[in-house]
């Protein structure tokens, strides 16, 4: 789904499942790009576009230790990256960025004065990591480097020193069966951010989309997926599901 030719196809199947949930009742389904273009082009949905990003936030900002005071961001700027900028920038946490553009990005997005920082410098120890960064910034970072992504696939592992996090997800209740298959090289019986946001929303019965430049309330939707018995990853790859 990344290439340009593929989008128009990859667009109209997306639609026809919306419309189809629509026709049967369904009550949540989830999507993962921002999916606004549908909303505004059938604005009487009752079937709720969910693109999953604020849990994927949620799940990013409680994997970065409380200690840590600098974060250097990398990758492609998204939604899902904008929104833990602005919410780290709010705890007082600087976020370092190392080129112009994207530090300038960032100051109209949020804004947050100081706390948005142009660098030169590779040298911290968190990296937040997105589609987009290459092997030659990977290969800059200093030893003993946590990688931390915030997109759907994880970046390559380069590093033998330095510890790399999975892309952000959550370990399922067991009452949730029939999970057969792995998702973008999770472990078994571990569901994507995105994913599971869909779920929640519907089983919380939120009569909101969750898509386009809309994100939902960050605290909210983590503290709905533990209630509703989803639990958070640990941050080892080195990783068994029954711990």
């Amino acid at each position: 789904y990344f290439f340009k030719w593929q989008r128009e196809a990859i667009n109209g199947l997306i639609e026809e499942a919306i419309l189809e949930a629509e026709g049967k009742g369904t009550k949540g389904d989830e999507l993962n790009k921002s999916g606004e273009v549908y909303i505004q082009k059938y604005p009487q949905l009752k079937v709720k576009v969910v693109d999953g990003s604020s849990l994927a936030v949620a799940v990013v900002l409680n994997s970065i230790p409380e200690s840590t005071t600098q974060v250097l961001i990398r990758g492609n700027l998204s939604k899902v990256a904008c929104a833990i900028a602005l919410a780290l920038s709010q705890k007082v946490t600087q976020v370092v960025t190392l080129h112009r553009g994207e530090h300038e990005k960032l100051k109209i997005k949020i804004g947050m004065g100081d706390n948005i920082v142009l660098s030169k410098s590779y040298a911290y120890k968190i990296w937040l990591v997105g589609d987009g960064i290459s092997d030659e910034e990977q290969l800059k970072a200093p030893r003993g480097t946590t990688f931390i992504p915030f997109s759907q696939l994880p970046p390559k592992e380069l590093r033998k020193d330095c510890s790399y996090h999975y892309t952000p997800a959550m370990i399922t209740p067991m009452s949730l069966e029939n999970l057969d298959s792995c998702e973008n090289g999770l472990p078994r019986r571990v569901m994507s951010a995105w994913r599971v946001a869909g779920i929640v929303h519907a089983l919380e019965g939120w009569n909101v989309h969750e898509c386009g430049e809309s994100m939902f309330d960050v605290e909210r939707v983590w503290q709905a997926s533990l209630q509703h018995g989803f639990r958070p990853l640990t941050t080892s790859k080195a990783y068994s599901i029954n711990e």
